[in-house]
């Protein structure tokens, strides 16, 4: 299937590993100009010259804390000073703090919101007027099942919870621009680096009890199977697709909606 994403311009944050990085390079191949951001220079220099050799469109890194409001700003520019615009937004970046009410205080909970939600308010802030220019865009919230129900640790629940409340709001607002936003929640995805592979090191058996009790399929979800829904969300074949939340995560949420 033509995804319809030739010469596209697309900003992902946190896309130097994981799931951000399979976004990037997915919509590289379907011809999309592509930015990444990232903390560190060598991930984002060697993510970003993977993808440039699968696109055929460019490639654009930029290492920055989206968590800060001027590195957020200097991505946008650098997309748009590259590429000429922003078609579509993929917000990435966030990360978990296992600790209970009484662990955390203030500054752990602005912390969680930064990481997760406060860097997507300001990038869809920017992106959104350069949209309206190009006449329509796309922006995908990267969420969590932890943002639909209980169970992982609360400063996480409470942050993803929002970006999923905030990507329904925002979608009524631009939908008269053309604009459409929507969330994906993933399951627990393992790749390397990130905090699953660590527990399982961890763990006395590698964590298969848990994965026998909490996952359906008995394994983790791999990066790619969220890019590959995540291309199709931001893509003009999910055109009525506006307002939603996809958990894509092997039934392992026990949610009904």
């Amino acid at each position: 299937m033509d995804f319809m994403l030739e010469d596209k311009v697309a900003m992902i944050s946190g896309g130097s590993k994981g799931i951000g990085f399979n976004i990037a390079r997915d919509l590289a191949g379907e011809g999309c100009h592509v930015a990444i951001s990232g903390r560190t220079q060598a991930d984002i220099d060697e993510s970003s010259g993977a993808i440039a050799a699968l696109s055929r469109g460019r490639a654009l890194a930029f290492r920055g804390d989206m968590t800060q409001k001027e590195d957020c700003e200097g991505f946008f520019k650098a997309a748009v000073d590259e590429f000429g615009g922003v078609d579509i937004l993929v917000n990435n970046v966030g990360g978990s703090d296992p600790k209970t009410l009484l662990e955390t205080d203030d500054e752990d909970w602005a912390t969680a919101f930064d990481f997760n939600l406060h860097n997507a308010v300001r990038l869809s802030r920017f992106v959104i007027p350069e949209m309206k220019k190009r006449g329509g865009g796309s922006i995908l919230n990267i969420a969590s099942i932890a943002g639909r129900e209980s169970g992982s640790a609360m400063t996480y629940n409470a942050s993803k919870a929002a970006m999923i409340s905030f990507s329904k709001a925002l979608a009524q607002q631009v939908a008269k621009d053309n604009i459409r936003v929507n969330s994906l929640a993933p399951g627990s995805v393992l790749f390397p680096g990130g905090v699953w592979e660590r527990r399982i090191a961890a763990s006395p058996d590698g964590l298969k009890g848990w994965m026998e009790s909490a996952m359906p399929f008995g394994r983790f979800g791999r990066p790619e199977e969220i890019s590959s829904v995540a291309t199709f969300m931001v893509s003009p074949r999910a055109s009525l697709v506006h307002g939603a939340c996809w958990a894509v995560d092997g039934c392992q949420s026990r949610s009904n909606i």
